[in-house]
Parts: structure tokens; sequence; C-alpha cells
């Protein structure tokens, strides 16, 4: 019998530890909770090595193109290092992949990674694309990292970005996301599901989505110029507003200097039920000159809630968006198209659901949620 296609869920991605996804040598053994419901946590390793330019892998070594293009390198160990903003750097992770050949791997940053606006992707030597490795790919992962807005203290071991093992065709099509939606709702306006005549959908199914700057206050957050060192993994350690300044909407618009990195929130609460998982991705560039939603997926049972909820309480949890103006300033206004959310079917549904058991925060009743890095605003 042939095995279900689907992203893998935790119990399959435990199963497989030691030979699809093994410790690289010299690591420490993968810990559980580095397990996600659909997703696994990559570590990164011992050395950033600074380098001139980024690069793609695919036809010179990743070890030749060190020699000609790294400048330093920086011990990560112990106390770590500080990367400083602007900056790029190629750090290998802890984890090394063998891919059956009927399995392929995608990569993304955590969340708490692109609410610090630290830029990710993962190289797979001989791929040529980022954040991805086909089926029967094998070999060390390496990640390059770029502080875009503040120097960030990290060390080995920190998880910055997350891997997800998919068999065979995942993603939902139009109707059969129609179909999900009305037996049960994916997105909501408040308590109230969106209706089917409002929903928009593109041409590959994935739901068309808009940024919320009505009703909150602030409306979101942009991230200061000059400031400290972010201890990234350290939950807490940073006063808000040391590191980012509150944004206003006026008549429910804003304007995004060049440059400036921001956080908003979705107008729409959304909801992955335990069997799916959901990407966010950027909408057409046609839509303006910027850039949004660095980090996007959302694991089983992000915004779920098992129990029934009061009646009129709202239903769902918003999607941060993470977006950075280009080269002039830019109107956003409230209700705006910004961002797509397409939904995977998982190969069943996951022992826990996102958010169980996290010994932290979790993103997963969040609304407008800076990383656990920093603390809550003060009113």
């Amino acid at each position: 019998m042939s095995e279900p296609a689907g992203i893998l869920v935790d119990r399959e991605l435990r199963a497989r530890l030691g030979r699809t996804i093994a410790p690289a040598p010299g690591a420490a053994p993968i810990t559980p909770e580095q397990i996600q419901p659909a997703s696994l946590d990559l570590r990164i390793g011992a050395v950033a090595h600074r380098v001139r330019a980024g690069f793609l892998p695919e036809h010179v070594p990743v070890e030749e193109r060190l020699r000609q293009l790294s400048t330093s390198s920086l011990s990560l160990e112990g106390a770590g290092g500080v990367l400083e903003r602007g900056l790029i750097y190629l750090v290998p992770l802890e984890e090394e992949l063998a891919l059956e050949d009927d399995l392929s791997a995608r990569f993304n940053p955590r969340s708490s990674t692109g609410r610090t606006d630290v830029f990710t992707r993962v190289l797979a030597p001989g791929c040529a694309r980022f954040d991805e490795a086909p089926p029967g790919w094998r070999g060390r992962l390496w990640l390059e990292v770029a502080p875009l807005s503040f120097p960030v203290r990290l060390r080995r071991g920190d998880r910055l970005s997350q891997v997800r093992l998919s068999r065979g065709a995942a993603a939902l099509g139009r109707e059969e996301l129609l179909q999900r939606h009305r037996r049960t709702p994916l997105c909501f306006h408040g308590a109230e599901p969106v209706g089917e005549k409002v929903l928009r959908f593109d041409a590959e199914g994935a739901l068309l989505l808009c940024i919320g700057l009505s009703g909150r206050d602030p409306c979101g957050w942009r991230a200061a110029l000059a400031t400290d060192v972010v201890d990234f993994a350290a939950t807490g350690a940073h006063a808000a507003e040391e590191f980012w300044e509150p944004v206003q909407a006026r008549a429910g618009r804003c304007v995004l200097e060049p440059g400036r990195f921001y956080l908003f929130a979705s107008r729409e609460r959304l909801r992955v039920p335990p069997d799916l998982a959901a990407e966010m991705l950027p909408v057409d560039v046609g839509i303006g000159e910027l850039r949004n939603n660095y980090a996007g997926f959302f694991d089983c049972g992000f915004g779920w809630d098992e129990a029934e909820p009061a009646p009129r309480a709202p239903r769902g949890t918003p999607a941060v968006l993470e977006v950075r103006a280009h080269d002039l300033p830019f109107l956003v206004e409230d209700g705006q198209l910004f961002f797509r959310l397409r939904y995977f079917r998982a190969t069943g549904r996951p022992e826990h659901l996102y958010g169980h058991g996290r010994a932290g925060p979790s993103f997963g009743q969040q609304d407008l949620t800076l990383a656990r890095a920093f603390r809550a605003p003060r009113a």
C-alpha cells in the first residue's frame, strides 16, 4: 500500500530521525523540542563565516565559495557572537538530510527570525534554488544569515529556520479549499466566517488576504534605526520600546518609509485545521514597491481551538506580516490585498498541535505580537 501524499507530521518525522534527518558530524543529538506538528526546527552550528556576497551552490562546493568570499569568521560557541546589521554570514546547520526518492524538503525562517528582521535562506549543495531540496537529495545544509534591522547575538544551537518534508501533491486547489471552508471555516472577520462570495483565490488556489490597520492602536511597529544588540534566543530580554516605534493609521492608512522594516497584522483571522498546514506567500509585485512575508509556514493547528468558543468570541488568529518598503515611500490602506495563504494536506493529524507544550509564548493565539526576545510593549 502506497504512503499518503502530504506534509509529514510529527510522528513520521520522529520515526525518521537518524536516517532521513540526522545530526551532522560533531553535532548534538536532535531533541524532542525541535519537532513541531509538521516541521522540524534546524540548529545553527559553531561558526559564522562573514561573506562578501550570497551565492547559490549549484555548481561550486560551498567550501570553495567560502575560500573565495569569506572575509572573517565568528565563533558561536559559549556566549555566542554578534552578527552585525547589514552583513552576510554563512553558518553550517547541525542537521543533514538523506531524503528518500519520494520525499522533497522545503525550508523557511521561523516566526521569531522573520519578526526580528533576520533574513535567512537555506543552501542545499548542488541545488539551483534556495530553501528547497529535491527527492533523493543527501548532504549537509548551510544557512545564509543577514540581520537587516538590528545586530543580533546568536549561539550554537539557536533555531532560526525549519524544514518540512513532503510526499506527492500536497497543495489544495480552489474547489477543495472552498469545500473545506464550507465545512470548517478557515478565515473569519471577528466571530463570523468570511462569506463564500467574499473569498478570493489566485490561480493556484491560494486564499488572497488583506492587511488590517483599522481598530488597532498602534496598527503596526517599525524597527528603530539605532539600537543595542538583540539576544535572539533570550525570551523577554528586551524592552520593546528600545527597538520598536509604534505606527498609527490615520483614516485607515499609513505611509511606509523606504528601507524601513514594519510589522502589521492581517485583517482576517486565520485557522489551520489539524490535518492541514499552510504557507504564507507574497502576492504579485504589481501591488507595490514592497516586500512582505519573510517567514510564512503555519503548522497544523495554528489558530485552532479544540474547545467550543463563547458566543460572538473572535475565531482564529491574525497573521503577522513582515514588510519592507523598497525605493519609494508607499501608502498602504486597511483592507488592501497583501498576501496569499496556500493550504497543504498533512499525511494525518499530528500527535500535538501547534503551540502544545511550548515552554515560552506561542504565536498561535497572537494579534500583533513581536518576536519572543521582546517584552510586550507598555500600554
